[in-house]
């Protein structure tokens, strides 16, 4: 269990990255156009807000809202996803942001003044928890709308954008396959009692121990310059690759080439943020969905890992937290919205899990074969729709992305996207057949 001086720092963390993704936009930017895979930027603050206060401050010594009248706007399982763009609706920067940072202030004092239960501890890190899923959402907000990149995101360049063909060079990804031997793996974490460690959700559980026949993963994401030969394949035009879904996604979106990309004079580019830069080589292909993911295997005479598998091939028998063992290294990692996805598929070699493949962690959530369904013996945890909304109909993804905060991530983490979602961090890594 996390100390309460742990807590107060990664509270303070949190709050600091929310605050840096909307301090730097202006009315206008914040007035965002309806779009059905993010949410008003403000509204965002208040809801992170209210999740504090809901689930934890209201059952402490003043049991009263601190917004009367707003618990229903706040709350998403009450307000449509469309109506928070209502006119009127979410109050303004000023009025949210007093609200916001009153709340803060609570968990604070909350914290500081000590006698906090483990069960309040676990409380207060499943809340915090919550407002990194939504410094995530800021994100990949900022990337959708085209908005200037994040304060917090380095420039490391494009290494390989200035090659025109991609026959002129021979890319990371012959790196090849690891082979995962056969055997019992374990998935998942215990069901213990809330509060214990380490922290996790309720879809990471009970725990199992999986058999497995021996399998072939690559070492590596899929590369931009591996998707490019896709493209150039006419992988977008041929209707053999695509299964009944992802014709049906093609047909509704009109889909001819990846999100975020363009061609321009024979030469493609991808856009990051508000910037436009030749496609990097040997960079990972980010923002695919689970049918281009599908498609490009179909392609390739590969498929997708299942989530055991992806989960075997990161923890390896031992059953590690993290590739490299037991705790979280952020220098081992592409996450926190500092590298955005800019490192070679090869990069972060210390990173690497103990068969040695690389980027499991960070950089791109990675599409599995699985939907997404809890395991048996399933049970809810404090909320009760963290993960029930999306069991059945929603695939499931791993690993956590560059966009991802690194406070969140393990290998028994699971996130379920639907499989046409190409707007969040996702890429994806085959398996041979």
């Amino acid at each position: 269990m996390k100390t309460v001086e742990g807590l107060l720092a990664l509270l303070d963390e949190t709050d600091v990255r929310m605050r840096m993704l909307l301090g730097d936009l202006s009315d206008e930017q914040l007035a965002v156009p309806y779009h059905r895979g993010i949410n008003p930027p403000i509204w965002e603050l208040g809801h992170s807000a209210f999740f504090y206060e809901y689930f934890l401050l209201r059952g402490l010594e003043n049991p009263d809202a601190r917004m009367p009248g707003y618990d229903s706007m706040w709350d998403s399982l009450e307000i449509q996803h469309r109506d928070r763009w209502r006119d009127g609706m979410v109050p303004d920067r000023k009025i949210t942001t007093a609200y916001y940072l009153r709340i803060l202030d609570e968990m604070r004092h909350f914290l500081v003044k000590g006698s906090v239960s483990r069960y309040q501890c676990y409380l207060t890190e499943y809340c915090i928890a919550h407002q990194n899923m939504h410094v995530e959402s800021l994100i990949y907000a900022r990337q959708t709308l085209a908005y200037p990149k994040p304060a917090r995101m380095t420039d490391d360049g494009n290494a390989m954008g200035d090659i025109e063909d991609i026959r002129d060079i021979e890319l990371s990804m012959v790196l090849g396959d690891v082979d995962v031997p056969a055997g019992s793996y374990p998935i998942g974490l215990p069901a213990n009692e809330l509060g214990s460690e380490p922290f996790c959700f309720d879809n990471e559980k009970p725990g199992l121990m999986k058999e497995m026949k021996g399998f072939s993963i690559s070492s590596t994401l899929v590369s931009c310059g591996e998707f490019l030969e896709f493209v150039h394949g006419d992988g977008y035009r041929r209707n053999d690759l695509w299964s009944f879904g992802g014709q049906h996604w093609l047909r509704e979106g009109c889909y001819r080439q990846p999100s975020y990309w363009r061609l321009d004079h024979g030469q493609w580019y991808l856009r990051r943020f508000d910037e436009w830069q030749k496609v990097p080589l040997d960079q990972p292909m980010l923002h695919v969905s689970y049918w281009e993911a599908e498609a490009f295997c179909n392609w390739s005479a590969r498929r997708l890992p299942t989530e055991y598998e992806w989960e075997a091939a990161a923890r390896g028998v031992e059953g590690n937290l993290y590739p490299w063992g037991t705790q979280m290294d952020t220098q081992r990692v592409d996450m926190d919205g500092v590298k955005m996805g800019q490192s070679p598929v090869d990069g972060f070699p210390e990173g690497a899990s103990p068969l040695g493949c690389f980027q499991m962690l960070g950089t791109a959530w990675e599409w599995t074969s699985n939907q997404y369904l809890p395991y048996d013996g399933f049970c809810v945890d404090m909320y009760a729709y963290m993960s029930t909304l999306q069991f059945g109909d929603h695939k499931t993804t791993r690993g956590g992305s560059c966009a991802t905060s690194s406070s969140l991530i393990r290998n028994t983490y699971r996130q379920a996207y639907f499989p046409g979602r190409s707007d969040v961090y996702t890429g994806f890594r085959t398996c041979a057949i």
